[in-house]
């Protein structure tokens, strides 16, 4: 397993040369633009919905994505869903698996 990316104070990756590279994470130079925070913002919102989801319905979103063998998850799913709305996507999914998602 290699460890990649942030974890706490530490940005960690793997060099072809050096290996394991662990370095201090550098603060960011500029601070986020609103745009950046619009998007945070609408995937924050998307995790709640997620979240606020029966269970049911999260394992329909979940066997959706599998009957459809789609390379997602059906958290994923449901989170393009929430970010695009593109509905006959959806669609063709809920009639691929066989499931009524929205």
């Amino acid at each position: 397993m290699n460890a990649t990316g942030d974890l706490g104070p530490l940005t960690v990756y793997t060099s072809r040369r050096h290996g394991t590279v662990w370095f201090l994470k550098a603060p960011p130079a500029t601070p986020a633009s609103i745009h950046q925070i619009r998007q945070r913002d609408r995937f924050r919102f998307a995790a709640r919905a997620w979240r606020s989801l029966d269970e049911n319905t999260r394992q329909n979103w979940h066997t959706a994505a599998r009957r459809c063998r789609l390379v997602v998850h059906g958290y994923t799913l449901f989170i393009y869903w929430q970010l695009t709305r593109n509905r006959p996507i959806i669609r063709t999914v809920e009639l691929q698996s066989d499931l009524s998602l929205i």
